[in-house]
């Protein structure tokens, strides 16, 4: 799977007309690929959704000072 978002195209010819109460093969398709191949399609999602930038991939440190009272 490639892990840039900006190179992956839609094959506009795979295309299939179901209605919402047929059962999907969704499912199955998923429990039969590995753990890695679904947390690199998650991965794949996450990024495209929300973006991708290297230099903020790192976590934020941050200080917070609480009084005791």
């Amino acid at each position: 799977m490639d892990k840039d978002p900006a190179k992956i195209r839609l094959d506009r010819t795979a295309f299939s007309i179901a209605l919402l109460t047929d059962e999907s093969d969704e499912k199955g398709y998923w429990f039969s690929r590995s753990h890695h191949e679904r947390l690199q399609a998650i991965e794949w999602m996450r990024q495209s959704i929300y973006g991708y930038d290297p230099s903020s991939t790192r976590l934020q440190k941050v200080l917070t000072i609480t009084e005791l009272i």
